[in-house]
């Protein structure tokens, strides 16, 4: 009986050791669904260069990344998935575009890791990585306890953005005077800045102030007439800063138009998204300073070379951030002993990567950003 009590105990260990053994040699699949074809190829073949960059980084031969082609249309997106899922992959990294998430929900056990960073809208089952409107302002929010600017207007397109900046301002709780909407339309737009900043107002008082002194007799007088005819207004403004919720030519246009109505980034702290290093902005000296949130740019620049230096061919942001989403998908499934399950999205984590800080909690990432502003042709940290 002792013998075949001991003969058990060992082939239970054994066959725990060759269960474990079988365990540490099985491939962690993990998908990836970009466009290879069409339009967008250039798009999936940086970011399949990235990735694999990435995998070589973590060395671990057990990663398994099988990439698809999503034609960038979402009906493509759920077919190539659904191989995906036959395989046995039940993490998916992609889409890259919002619109090809729309079926995605069909894989209700499978998380999808997209790159967009749009957070309205997406099935449950697919969790947005890119550098989204809440954690912009999070960051926003911090710069302005730090500098007591708690009289922010934030000037929003009338776009299919605007939703998504209203839900964070609501999420994060930032401290603000007024949201305004504005048409991004030229002629319109002047129009709408001139009423905000009560720019006629303003305009009319200097006048009245200028002819009231000319009337008074009084030591100086000359002189200080002159000082307010080199003045545009007259009068103070009622914010102390904007959050200018715009891009590329349209954020120049807005800032040029406070700018044209004596608002300019001297009296009150012009603030924007994050502009990804824009350097076309360097260039627009009349503006600046101009702050804004973004991630961490010493490391944006190390990959950048290494990208160049690896593939002769220029990185771009979704391969910076492709990057970090394998280091993320590895990290959640290490802690969670190399087992793959919806709960490791949910739990509470964080993981720094490239970018900065990953936060995640209940299939929701954002990410804790650097904020930086361009003045005296750079762009400098803050914090």
């Amino acid at each position: 009986m002792k013998t075949f009590i001991k003969f058990l105990t060992v082939s239970i260990i054994t066959i725990c050791f060759f269960s474990q053994n079988l365990h540490a040699l099985e491939k962690i699949k993990i998908g990836l669904i970009v466009p290879l074809s069409g339009n967008n190829s250039l798009i999936g073949e940086r970011i399949i260069k990235s990735v694999r960059m990435a995998v070589n980084k973590i060395n671990d031969e057990k990663i398994e990344i099988i990439p698809k082609d999503t034609k960038s249309n979402p009906i493509d997106a759920l077919r190539v998935s659904k191989e995906l899922h036959n395989e046995g992959v039940r993490i998916i990294i992609g889409p890259v575009f919002n619109e090809s998430t729309k079926y995605l929900d069909d894989l209700k056990d499978v998380t999808f890791i997209s790159f967009t960073n749009k957070l309205i809208g997406n099935p449950k089952n697919v969790i947005s990585a890119g550098v989204n409107a809440i954690s912009q302002l999070q960051t926003i929010k911090k710069f302005n306890e730090i500098n007591n600017l708690s009289k922010s207007i934030f000037l929003i397109p009338r776009s299919q953005f605007k939703k998504e900046i209203e839900i964070a301002i609501n999420k994060t709780d930032i401290q603000h005077k007024k949201v305004f909407f504005y048409e991004r339309e030229p002629t319109k737009l002047t129009k709408q800045i001139e009423d905000l900043t009560k720019y006629k107002i303003r305009k009319n008082n200097l006048k009245n102030e200028i002819q009231r002194l000319e009337s008074l007799s009084f030591k100086d007088k000359e002189k200080k007439i002159e000082n307010l005819k080199k003045r545009d207004t007259l009068g103070d403004i009622s914010f102390d800063s904007v959050v200018i919720a715009d891009f590329d030519e349209n954020l120049k246009s807005v800032a040029t138009s406070l700018l044209y109505t004596d608002v300019s980034s001297k009296r009150i702290a012009y603030i924007t998204l994050n502009q990804w290093f824009d350097e076309s902005l360097l260039k627009e000296n009349s503006l600046h300073p101009i702050y804004f949130p973004s991630i961490n740019k010493s490391n944006y620049e190390l990959f950048m070379n290494d990208f160049k230096n690896t593939y002769g061919l220029n990185g771009d942001q979704l391969s910076f951030l492709s990057y970090d989403l394998i280091g993320l998908v590895y990290f959640l499934i290490y802690e969670n002993d190399f087992q793959i399950s919806k709960k490791i999205f949910y739990k509470k984590n964080k993981f720094k990567g490239k970018i900065g800080v990953f936060e995640i909690n209940k299939n929701i990432i954002t990410h804790q950003l650097n904020f930086y502003s361009i003045e005296d042709n750079k762009f400098k940290k803050i914090f």
